[in-house]
C-alpha cells in the first residue's frame, strides 16, 4: 500500500509589494540594530499574514480545502487593514520572535480567520486553543539577550494593507530558507 502524500501547509493573507517593502526596510534597520547570527531574519517576500496553520496535510484533501477556501471567501468583503507597531513574542525580556502588529478592520479579520476555521474542523482540524493574534514575522530570534535594545513599540508608517484574496501556500523547509508555493488562491467578494 502506498503512503499518503502529504505537504506542509497553511492558510495566510498575502502582502501588497508596497507594504512588503516597507517590512523589508524594516527588517534591515533592526537587522542592522543587532549582532549577525542573533535573529534569522524573514525574506520580505516571504512574509504574509497567516490565518491558519495546517501542517502535514494530505494531497488528496487540496481540492475540499480549496472549495471550502472559494466559499468562505465567497461569504466575505474585501477589507482593509494598516500596519501597527514592532513587538516580540512571549515577552521584551526574552523574545523568541519579533514582528509587526496589525491595525484596521479587525473585526472584520476575526470574522475571515474564524469563518476559516470552522470549514477546517469538519475537515480534521482542531480549533486553535490560543486567541488570534494576527501579525507578521519578521525574525525568529536566536539569542535573546543580543536584541534587548530593539524599539518595541514603535509604530510602522501606516499604508492601507488591503484585503481582497487568501492562499493556501505550501511550505517547503530548506536550509536556506522556506520555499512558498502557492497552491489556491481565493477571492474576497462578499
Amino acid at each position: 500500500m502506498e503512503a499518503m502524500k502529504t505537504i506542509r501547509a497553511f492558510i495566510a493573507i498575502p502582502l501588497p509589494a508596497e507594504t512588503l517593502s516597507i517590512l523589508e526596510q524594516t527588517t534591515r534597520r533592526l537587522a542592522g540594530q543587532t549582532p549577525g547570527g542573533a535573529v534569522r531574519w524573514v525574506k520580505a517576500e516571504n512574509i504574509h499574514l497567516t490565518l491558519h496553520f495546517l501542517g502535514d496535510t494530505a494531497e488528496e484533501v487540496i481540492p475540499t480545502l480549496a472549495t471550502g477556501l472559494d466559499r468562505v471567501a465567497g461569504g466575505q468583503k474585501p477589507f482593509t487593514l494598516q500596519l501597527d507597531k514592532i513587538g516580540c513574542f512571549p515577552h521584551e525580556r526574552r523574545p523568541r520572535v519579533i514582528w509587526v502588529g496589525i491595525t484596521g478592520q479587525q473585526k472584520a479579520l476575526q470574522a475571515l480567520h474564524q469563518a476559516i476555521g470552522d470549514m477546517l474542523e469538519p475537515l480534521g482540524w482542531k480549533p486553535e486553543e490560543r486567541p488570534f493574534q494576527p501579525h507578521l514575522t519578521l525574525g525568529r530570534v536566536k539569542d535573546s539577550r543580543q536584541v534587548s535594545g530593539l524599539p518595541w513599540g514603535e509604530a510602522l508608517e501606516t499604508r492601507p494593507l488591503p484585503v481582497t484574496m487568501v492562499q493556501l501556500i505550501e511550505s517547503q523547509l530548506r536550509s536556506a530558507g522556506p520555499i512558498y508555493t502557492v497552491r489556491h488562491t481565493s477571492a474576497l467578494s462578499g
